[in-house]
């Protein structure tokens, strides 16, 4: 599990925050059958590649891996990377449409994380950095770092 803030994460896909700029972040359910949720709750789930797409007013979660366990019955049939529904508000699937239309901007998956006992996936509306925009990043951070110990030292 990893902990962000008060919300105790089952996977968190902390390249997104590198390769894009957050927009908007959304909290939705998600619909999972229950071999599914048993896999999740032993984390044998991945999200990277994972995407939000729009179709005739329903919103689905594609690339979203979910390995089966074992010791699950035989007679299933397991499809692991199968489209999930999201459930989402109408005026969030509003916006979500709205962004969507403008170029740059995709929809992305953030985490998945437990609320109680449901499991949620937090979704982000992004749009793309360039390789220079990342290189400046990377300058800011080591810039803070250098600032706080010359800081220290004088102090």
């Amino acid at each position: 599990m990893i902990y962000n803030g008060k919300k105790k994460y089952i996977i968190l896909n902390k390249k997104i925050y590198y390769n894009y700029f957050i927009q908007k972040e959304i909290n939705a359910g998600i619909i999972l059958k229950g071999w599914e949720i048993k896999s999740l709750r032993l984390n044998r789930v991945s999200i990277n590649n994972s995407f939000v797409s729009i179709i005739s007013n329903k919103v689905y979660l594609f690339n979203l891996n979910i390995n089966p366990l074992k010791t699950i019955c035989s007679h299933l049939l397991y499809d692991c990377n199968r489209k999930k529904q999201l459930l989402l508000k109408k005026k969030e699937i509003e916006l979500l449409k709205s962004y969507n239309k403008l170029k740059n901007f995709t929809i992305i998956t953030v985490g998945l994380f437990w609320k109680k006992s449901w499991c949620k996936i937090k979704i982000a509306i992004a749009k793309g950095k360039k390789k220079y925009d990342k290189r400046i990043l990377l300058k800011n951070k080591e810039w803070n770092i250098k600032k706080s110990r010359f800081l220290k030292k004088n102090i």
